[in-house]
């Protein structure tokens, strides 16, 4: 199932909701579709209302939380739609016409990791260093923004303490399920599932600041810097995470072409790495870090307002933003 989170225009100003993709790529508003099952089956409309609230409310965290208990009521909500149609109420938008969010805009927390090997061996050398050893050790990562999150389509301002941009082409995956000492054979069974990661970064700002031996953060944490999208895509559509081709282009022009195979810690290695004497919770998010030529800087290069980035994942979409 593809989940996305949008807002629409109501008379009482802006509302988030939650819906998945049909086969036509139509959002589909997945409580006034579960409102049309209860009443199928008898409910009153106070009753169906109040139900189907309850089932799919606004935040895409609380879904998750929700188990196989709301991801079923989501897929019958889709069955539903697909045989009876719109009968009267739209319950389906195209996504031009509604904003797009972050699959998940409001996540606990936002951990990055440090994945992918090629995109080191590309970028220490531009820094002068080679890569410590301690990476080979254990996956690290930092803590960023969850109020930073952009998504789908979203125009990326350059912050005011900065010149140009990079892009980082990074997957994401989302805990489905709260745990700690999580081993690596149980690790995939708390992944509810993956999205683009797109992790603009000011780099001579997360440079100066990552001198003094902390961060990134401002080089991160900008308005709208963390974006992800177009959607976020359940497990069970994606039989093999490790082998999902990455394509990046920047306006129009092929700069990545690489794959989720090529990643040298695994999901698993995260996820056990960060649930460590540490309890993660259903709704986090956690990226992979940047894959083999997947930023302008392993090109000696930067991104100037303008410039449209588009990441393209096998199975997840493309991600579209242009800097300004």
């Amino acid at each position: 199932m593809k989940l996305v989170s949008y807002e629409i225009a109501t008379p009482l100003g802006p509302r988030v909701r939650i819906g998945a993709l049909d086969d036509s790529g139509k959002i589909v508003d997945l409580e006034l579709a579960y409102r049309r099952i209860l009443a199928d089956a008898g409910a009153t409309d106070p009753a169906a209302e109040r139900i189907a609230s309850a089932m799919f409310p606004s935040s895409m965290v609380a879904f998750i939380q929700g188990g196989r208990t709301t991801l079923d009521a989501a897929r019958r909500a889709l069955t539903w739609t697909r045989d009876h149609g719109e009968l009267g109420q739209p319950i389906r938008y195209e996504s031009a016409d509604v904003k797009m969010l972050a699959p998940v805009p409001r996540p606990p927390l936002l951990r990055d990791f440090m994945a992918f090997e090629s995109h080191l061996k590309n970028i220490y050398p531009r820094l002068g260093r080679e890569i410590p050893p301690e990476w080979y050790e254990f996956p690290v990562y930092y803590k960023g923004n969850p109020s930073s999150f952009g998504g789908h389509c979203d125009d990326v301002a350059v912050p005011a303490y900065e010149e140009q941009l990079d892009f980082e082409f990074e997957l994401a995956f989302v805990i489905g399920k709260s745990g700690i000492n999580i081993n690596n054979d149980a690790a995939l069974d708390h992944v509810f599932g993956m999205m683009i990661y797109n992790d603009f970064s000011a780099r001579v700002f997360q440079s100066r600041e990552m001198a003094v031996g902390l961060g990134p953060a401002k080089g991160k944490d900008f308005q709208g810097g963390h974006v992800f999208g177009p959607c976020l895509v359940t497990m069970d559509e994606l039989p093999d995470p490790y082998a999902l081709t990455m394509t990046a282009r920047v306006n129009g022009e092929v700069w990545c072409d690489d794959s989720s195979g090529s990643m040298h810690w695994k999901i698993e290695d995260m996820i056990a790495h960060a649930s460590r004497d540490e309890r993660i919770e259903a709704g986090e998010v956690f990226g992979t870090g940047t894959v083999g030529w997947g930023s302008a800087a392993e090109r000696g290069q930067a991104l100037n307002r303008g410039d449209v980035v588009e990441l393209e994942v096998s199975g997840l979409g493309t991600l579209r933003n242009r800097v300004v």
